[in-house]
């Protein structure tokens, strides 16, 4: 598959300034004092001699290495005025599957696949900013779930690999990210790539990312009596544009659509893998097949002499999310969130939005299409064996974990102003700017 790349239109990504003043991310503890912003991104790389008052292009490089696949992000920046702000020029996306911790027995094809992704950086970057171009990769759920040894070895084949590479490699270029920063970064991108934190009145969209090992929920809230009754690790402050924002924001590890199926087949630490056959009445009573995901392969099928449908599928997948998911107290009242990762891309499975546009839903949209592809599983059995379990896991995941009203409104997408919508553009400019994130 070759790489896709999104040219932008010139926009000022006041999102540096935000991230840069993300001096707080605090859970009850005193602000950070703030950092000097003054420098330009470009002035904290390698420098190359280049003329006064010219033009100054450099790049950025960040690879996603997420549950279900690997991507790399290759940002390329324009910088008119070291006294303003740099502009993003273009974004180049390009994808893999599966994920790292699909390797976890065999880590150095692990580091394989990071290799192989760095040709679209090479092909995107010249080959005179190479040696100023930070590389850095940011593990999420997908590691966090591996055994820690595993995981290391996995994070270490990659070190090895960005160390052979032409590249700047900063320090701690390679990790595993906090899942609440996960949830920060993409709000934030968002809303800055929305427009919304301009506005005076402070209306912010929310996010809910669903990845395949954890999700996470970033809002603004508009009650206090949100944050009062929130678990103190769910709340946390940032400081920006001379505002300071108090988030509810929180991953779920283990609340992800792949793990979510292990758990409603009860297949999550299960033992004899071999021969066990794991079965669900959210499949199809004749399907049978080898699954696999962090890098196990289990044995699922239906329940050929038993029921299906949705309100069955629905009490298994409810075991997943209740008790387990908080729901915060103004979710009632009904907001605008923005969902992306696999939130858009079963919608499109089902039919409920084009690929290519994405679009608003109501979370009733969810149930209801829910419903009819677990009621006719044979109509959609070609598309996906898991849609059933999929579209019911993420309508119980909004209305009985969550909370959400019916009627809540959610925009889906997979890009804002032709940017892929994670939180990788953020730990792009955090990473320039070694930030500390307080919790």
């Amino acid at each position: 598959m070759s790489p896709q790349a999104s040219l932008l239109p010139a926009v000022v990504l006041s999102l540096v300034l935000v991230v840069w003043v993300l001096t707080g991310l605090t859970h009850a503890q005193p602000k950070a004092s703030v950092l000097d912003f003054s420098a330009s991104l470009g002035n904290l790389l390698p420098s190359l001699s280049r003329p006064a008052n010219s033009s100054r292009i450099f790049y950025g490089v960040m690879f996603d290495a997420g549950s279900t696949g690997t991507r790399i992000h290759v940002y390329t920046f324009i910088q008119k005025d070291p006294e303003e702000l740099p502009v993003l020029d273009n974004e180049m996306f390009h994808s893999i599957k599966p994920g790292l911790s699909a390797y976890a027995d065999t880590p150095e094809m692990g580091g394989y696949t990071v290799r192989q992704l760095l040709k679209v950086a090479k092909k995107t970057v010249p080959r005179l900013e190479w040696k100023r171009t930070p590389l850095v990769l940011k593990a999420t759920a997908g590691l966090r779930l591996l055994p820690s040894e595993k995981a290391q070895a996995l994070l270490e084949q990659v070190q090895d690999v960005f160390d052979e590479s032409p590249f700047f490699v900063p320090d701690d270029s390679v990790s595993i990210m906090n899942g609440t920063n996960e949830g920060i970064l993409a709000w934030v991108t968002v809303n800055f790539l929305t427009g919304h934190l301009y506005a005076e009145t402070r209306k912010t969209v929310g996010i809910l990312d669903l990845g395949g090992g954890s999700t996470q929920i970033t809002f603004l809230p508009k009650s206090k009596k949100t944050i009062g009754s929130s678990p103190d690790d769910y709340i946390a402050r940032i400081d920006m544009l001379n505002s300071t924002y108090e988030l509810y924001t929180h991953s779920y590890l283990g609340n992800g659509l792949m793990a979510a199926r292990l758990a409603a087949l009860g297949a999550l630490g299960a033992e004899g893998l071999e021969w066990r056959v794991f079965k669900s009445s959210c499949l199809p009573k004749k399907f049978r097949e080898e699954w696999s995901f962090g890098g196990l392969t289990y044995i699922v099928s239906g329940i050929p002499d038993g029921y299906v449908g949705y309100k069955l599928c629905y009490q298994e997948v409810l075991k997943v999310v209740k008790g387990i998911v908080h729901q915060p107290y103004e979710l009632k009242d009904t907001s605008v969130f923005y969902a992306f990762s696999y939130y858009f891309d079963r919608a499109v499975d089902a039919g409920l939005i084009d690929r290519t546009q994405g679009g608003m839903l109501e979370v009733r949209d969810f149930k209801k299409r829910a419903k009819e592809v677990c009621n006719k599983m044979s109509k959609y059995h070609l598309i996906s064996p898991f849609l059933c379990m999929d579209m019911t896991y993420i309508t119980c995941l909004l209305k009985d974990g969550f909370g959400f009203k019916e009627n809540t409104v959610l925009q889906l997408t997979k890009k804002v102003n032709n940017v892929e919508t994670s939180w990788a553009l953020g730990a792009t400019f955090n990473h320039f700017q070694n930030l500390k994130i307080y919790r």
